[in-house]
């Protein structure tokens, strides 16, 4: 089958790799649609997120480089292997799959509280082996597996990780309807925080800055409320300044940080209130400067949002009951797995001002 195989920065290929078939306590789906993650470009730039290496595999799947890329699918079963309680998985239905994956021990104080999402060896479907979205079919353990309600359609269900992503962030932040927020960054992660937001606080003032005009046009269509271009010459702190004028001279009661860049950064403390709360979504490349004397003064609670942990079941019942809706207006180019280089990554990364969330279809 056909295979998006990442072999290190700048290096994936497509290749013909053996199809899976499915092992006790797996299906194997035939994958529709995969959509590509800031985390799939961060992996293509740099040596972020965690990859094995070609000589020290990942601990838990035991796979070395290459691995197959992509962690943001949705697909049909086709086939259920021993064990498999098949009055909840039947051939034919189509899923999604939760590719987070942790070491699920009972020594674990994480993995045993249900915290999996902090466990140390933490690591993804597509990433740290076992397959990935980007081929043609995959074998995965039930456990990561969720039905797709009817009402939802496959393009939809590839959407449904970062959602979960954005799901957990405002739930970590303790959001509450009526209070205000800013989002940096309106990539697809900061569009899918701006839909939940709204589904969370229908009443609330939702402030995105982003300097790419279609995704600011993007975040206004879903529900932000006030929009702002960092770029802007017309002020030397255009974010803090559009912001205090939108919030009676207040700031934000909750800032998120979707873009993982030094000035975000900044702009987005700088933002929040006192007694306020700041949370870093984006997964940052260099580590950053942080201004802990404003924190203090201001008595800033700092978080940090990582994917999830059992809470996909509940994104989807809130998109199958329409909490969240026009997703698939974000998605701005559905490509060939053959184009993915041409027409997915390299796109993403020189066509911001053009390009959203892009799915390829193996």
């Amino acid at each position: 089958m056909k295979a998006a195989r990442y072999y290190g920065p700048g290096d994936i290929r497509i290749e013909q790799i053996p199809e899976p078939e499915p092992k006790e306590g797996q299906v194997k789906i035939k994958v529709a649609w995969n959509g590509i993650c800031g985390s799939d470009l961060h992996a293509y730039l740099t040596t972020l997120p965690v990859f094995p290496t070609f000589t020290k595999p990942n601990e838990l799947t035991g796979e070395t480089l290459p691995v197959t890329l992509g962690h943001e699918f949705s697909g049909t079963i086709v086939s259920i292997g021993s064990g498999v309680d098949e009055e909840i998985f039947k051939i034919g239905q189509n899923a999604i799959v939760e590719p987070a994956f942790s070491c699920l021990k009972n020594s674990c104080n994480y993995c045993a509280t249900g915290a999996t999402n902090v466990c140390p060896k933490l690591n993804f479907i597509g990433i740290g082996g076992w397959g990935g979205g980007l081929s043609e079919y995959i074998a995965v353990n039930t456990r990561q597996v969720h039905i797709l309600p009817e009402s939802i359609p496959l393009e939809i269900g590839a959407m449904i990780e970062p959602l979960a992503v954005c799901w957990h962030a405002v739930q970590r932040s303790g959001f509450k309807d009526g209070q205000s927020v800013l989002v940096v960054g309106a990539g697809p992660i900061g569009l899918f925080l701006v839909k939940v937001l709204r589904s969370f606080g229908p009443s609330s003032t939702i402030i995105v800055s982003e300097p790419a005009l279609i995704r600011r046009e993007l975040a206004s269509k879903h529900g932000a409320d006030v929009l702002i271009n960092p770029l802007a010459s017309s002020s030397s702190s255009p974010v803090p300044t559009a912001v205090l004028n939108a919030t009676s001279n207040v700031g934000v009661d909750v800032a998120f940080d979707a873009a993982g860049t030094q000035a975000g950064l900044d702009s987005a403390l700088l933002s929040v209130r006192p007694h306020g709360t700041f949370v870093n979504v984006a997964l940052w490349e260099e580590h950053p400067r942080v201004n802990m004397t404003l924190i203090l003064h201001r008595e800033i609670t700092f978080t940090g949002s990582s994917v999830y942990a059992g809470i996909h079941p509940e994104v989807i019942e809130a998109v199958a009951a329409s909490r969240i809706t026009g997703i698939e207006e974000l998605i701005t180019r559905k490509i060939a797995i053959e184009d993915v280089m041409e027409r997915g990554f390299l796109a993403l990364l020189k066509e911001k001002d053009k390009q959203v969330k892009i799915l390829v279809h193996p």
